[in-house]
């Protein structure tokens, strides 16, 4: 779409294609040659440890050959949109434009059988997926 080697000015073409200027001048940087095989030994060690942090990885056998650092291994976890698993912080904050349901079983008094039903579900984290859990209780 940009042609560069056109009479017209870059910033002209730019116009033309409803774009920003910075998008046309920006250059990526090339990766380095050794980063393809250090990604790799990343991602298989994300999905052997899924819950290991950019810190975790550099301390690993698989990685102990090579020197590599913290916030290297933390930049190439985020470029191939690897996040460690766990559970982030402010998770019961409530949101305020939901509404407050009554707490109808405060004053009940449950003594027999088949009288309250509760149900909860949650994800488990594996290798390949997850796997959900789902429990009823009576």
């Amino acid at each position: 779409m940009i042609d560069r080697e056109n009479k017209l000015p870059l910033s002209q073409q730019v116009k033309l294609l409803h774009l920003s200027r910075s998008s046309v001048y920006y250059r990526k940087k090339p990766v380095s040659e050794g980063d393809p095989d250090l990604m790799h030994r990343i991602d298989r060690l994300h999905l052997d440890y899924p819950f290991a942090g950019s810190g975790m990885p550099r301390s690993m056998p698989k990685l102990a050959g090579r020197d590599v650092g913290r916030r290297h291994i933390r930049t190439l976890m985020k470029k191939m949109g690897i996040e460690a698993l766990y559970r982030k912080t402010n998770t019961s904050k409530r949101n305020q434009a939901h509404r407050i349901y009554p707490y109808l079983l405060r004053e009940l008094c449950i003594d027999h059988p088949n009288q309250v039903w509760a149900m909860d579900t949650t994800y488990i984290p594996m290798k390949k997926g997850f796997a959900y859990l789902s429990v009823v209780l009576d």
